[in-house]
C-alpha cells in the first residue's frame, strides 16, 4: 500500500484568498519509508504573508524570492501523489488549499475518499486528548525537539512515525512487511497453516503468595452462594443458568 504523508505551510487561514508557500511529503509503503521525498518552497504570487501564519512557520516574503509559483510545481507534485491515498493532520485545511491551487489552474480537486486525516484518527483514539502533532509525539515517545517552528518537511516526517502509531504501531507495520503480514493484506491469510508449538516448560506464575491469599480473603467474604465460591468448588455457574433458564 503507497501512501504520502505530506503538510503545507501557507500565507495565512483563508484558502479562498491565501496561498501555499511550502509543501513538505514523504512516500511511504506498507507503513514504510522508501526514502522518496517531494519538497518545494513556493512563491505566493502577490500574495502577502500574514504576520501570525510568519510567526508559526518562520517562512519571510523575501525567503520566497526566487522560488517556483504553484503552477510550476503542479504537474511534480500530482506525479507525487499519484495512485496514493494522502495522509496529512487536519487533513480538511490541508486540502482545501491543495484543492484551492489546483483549481486555479484548472485542475480537478483531489477526492476525499484518498484522504486520511490523522487528526479524526487520533480524537478516536484518545477521546480525551490532547491530540496536536506535538502533544502525539510526546505520547508516543517521538523526538520533535527539532520542531521549534513548524516545517512541512519535518512535520511530514514526524506525521509519518505518528501515524503508524495511530493505526497500530511499528509492530503492526512489521507484520504487514512480512509473508504472513503481506498474504494476509491479500487476503489470504486463510490459506497459510500455522502451526503453535507448546512451551517446553509452564510459565512461572506472576501472582505471588500475598495476592493470593488477599482473593482468598475476599472469597471467603463473598459467602457460599458467590459465583467465586462456586468457581473455586468447581462448579459452573453459567451453566447451571442455562439450565434453570430451559427448565
Amino acid at each position: 500500500m503507497r501512501e504520502i504523508i505530506f503538510d503545507t505551510e501557507t500565507t495565512g487561514l483563508d484558502f479562498k484568498l491565501d496561498r501555499v508557500i511550502e509543501i513538505g511529503a514523504i512516500e511511504i509503503v506498507n507503513r514504510f519509508p522508501t526514502g522518496r521525498v517531494f519538497h518545494e518552497y513556493i512563491h505566493p504570487d502577490g500574495r502577502e504573508i500574514h504576520p501570525d501564519a510568519e510567526a508559526v512557520h518562520g517562512i519571510s516574503l523575501a525567503s520566497l524570492t526566487g522560488k517556483p509559483v504553484f503552477a510550476a510545481i503542479a504537474d511534480k507534485f500530482l506525479e507525487f501523489i499519484e495512485g496514493a491515498k494522502l495522509v496529512a493532520h487536519n487533513a480538511t485545511f490541508d486540502m482545501n488549499f491543495i484543492n484551492a491551487e489546483f483549481a486555479r489552474l484548472g485542475f480537478p480537486p483531489v477526492e476525499p475518499d484518498l484522504v486520511v486525516d490523522t487528526l479524526v484518527l487520533a480524537r478516536r483514539k484518545h477521546p480525551m486528548g490532547p491530540n496536536s502533532l506535538d502533544a502525539l509525539c510526546r505520547r508516543y515517545g517521538i523526538d520533535n525537539s527539532k520542531r521549534t517552528k513548524h516545517g512541512a518537511l519535518l512535520d511530514s516526517e514526524l506525521l509519518a512515525e505518528v501515524y503508524v502509531e495511530l493505526i497500530g504501531g511499528k509492530q503492526a507495520a512489521m507484520l504487514l512487511d512480512s509473508p504472513i503480514g503481506a498474504s494476509q493484506a491479500n487476503g489470504g491469510g486463510n490459506n497459510l497453516a500455522v502451526t503453535v508449538r507448546p512451551r517446553p516448560a509452564p510459565l512461572a506464575s506472576r501472582i505471588s503468595a500475598e495476592e493470593k491469599e488477599a482473593h482468598n480473603r475476599l472469597v471467603a467474604g463473598l459467602g457460599e452462594n458467590s459465583i467465586w465460591s462456586k468457581i473455586e468448588a468447581g462448579a459452573n455457574p453459567a451453566k447451571e443458568e442455562n439450565q434453570a433458564l430451559a427448565g
